[in-house]
């Protein structure tokens, strides 16, 4: 019983529960992110891309 009484007042498995769901809610918020951030990211890339195929083609 008295094995019982000091596992149920043991804290460090909850701290390390805590850590886990703190890892948990940062990588979804990063994933959210970079989701949304993606799409400007490849608009910038594509401009650059026309940019410099029309450079090369003004050029030749």
């Amino acid at each position: 019983m008295t094995t019982l009484i000091r596992f149920l007042k043991d804290q460090s498995a909850a701290t390390a529960v805590e850590y886990g769901l703190l890892a948990t809610l940062i990588s979804i918020g990063m994933i959210v992110g970079l989701g949304a951030f993606s799409d400007s990211l490849l608009a910038v890339f594509q401009t650059i891309t026309k940019a410099i195929i029309g450079a090369g083609a003004g050029a030749v």
